[in-house]
């Protein structure tokens, strides 16, 4: 649904997206993940043809964002970080007016309108579509602004940090209708609350530097921090000494680090790349008559894989300004 290459924006001498490329299939929930300035809110303003690319291609539903941006509009739905909204406009009076400004057909308006209230949970209280906008809290403001944006029903939605604003409560209903959206609909948000993104999302795109640092699932992510086969194990009824020898005697172990407290012995065991050592590790507690209390595989946070890799990419362009000056 999202295809994008190469692409490029320069803003005078500042190079604020460096010629990326990556792909959202239909049906996705795409996270665009990166720090203020990394390029994020430039590649959305494109893909949402607000502003032409210095150079590169992207297309939406298979219409180039250059040469047919009208079909693109007609395709896509965007709400920017801060919804523009008419605050003395009611609620059902604002989205009867964004209808008509998407060529809905008069008939057809209404039920548009009453369509995405009851799905952004604007239907109730039954008063909330007369209300004044102005009078909305934030939570409801953001629900105006999807609302608006599902009116046309496009197959691909582009939300600028959904959950600004919101509070817990908010959140979560926030990310579930998100959840449901990409049942009909391709979805790609960005955000700086990893936790939210991650609950969302089953694909990740982070941006660093203008350039993207990794892409993948969130799992796959995480485990990118610690590796796939790193365990955490407590154990009694051995020295520390004797359960690290006989411990790393197994085979696939590359290294245990040990610390002992309250006479438990906590093991961080790491092995060979795609070995789960966790089997392994309690057939022989119960070979020896050890007791074990804690026998987990050890995952990375996105938290964790977010600083790291925008980290290192952050050191990369350092390098090449320092080159090329």
């Amino acid at each position: 649904m999202i295809e994008v290459e190469n692409l490029t924006k320069w803003y005078g001498p500042v190079c604020a997206v460096d010629n990326i490329s990556f792909r959202v299939e239909k049906g996705m929930i795409v996270g665009f993940l990166g720090p203020n300035g990394a390029g994020k809110s430039t590649t959305m303003k494109i893909l949402t043809c607000y502003m032409p690319a210095t150079s590169g291609r992207a297309s939406v539903a298979g219409y180039d964002v250059l040469s047919d941006s009208m079909n693109v509009r007609r395709n896509i739905g965007y709400m920017p970080e801060s919804v523009p909204l008419y605050p003395e406009m009611r609620v059902r009076e604002l989205l009867m007016f964004r209808a008509a400004l998407r060529d809905i057909p008069r008939r057809q308006r209404r039920s548009a309108v009453d369509r995405v209230a009851e799905r952004c949970w604007l239907s109730r209280p039954e008063d909330m579509m007369r209300r004044r906008v102005g009078e909305l809290s934030r939570g409801y403001r953001q629900r105006v602004g999807l609302a608006e944006v599902l009116l046309h029903n496009p197959p691909v939605l582009v939300l600028d940090e959904p959950t600004i604003g919101l509070d817990p409560a908010q959140i979560r209903a926030m990310r579930e209708l998100i959840r449901d959206l990409g049942a009909e609909h391709t979805v790609i948000l960005s955000s700086h609350i990893l936790a939210q993104v991650e609950q969302t999302c089953n694909h990740l795109i982070i941006i660093a530097s203008g350039r993207i640092a990794a892409a993948g699932a969130p799992a796959e992510l995480r485990q990118r921090v610690v590796g796939p086969s790193r365990i955490i194990a407590e154990l009694r009824g051995a020295e520390e000494a004797t359960l690290v020898e006989t411990i790393r005697a197994l085979p696939g172990v590359r290294d245990v680090q040990p610390s002992t407290s309250d006479g438990w012995t906590r093991l961080a065991v790491g092995g060979d790349q795609q070995v789960d050592l966790r089997t392994e590790v309690s057939a022989l507690a119960a070979a020896r008559g050890w007791q074990l209390r804690e026998l987990r595989r050890e995952v990375g946070s996105l938290e964790d894989f977010f600083v790291q890799i925008t980290y290192e990419q952050n050191v990369r362009w350092m390098e090449r300004m320092t080159k090329s000056a």
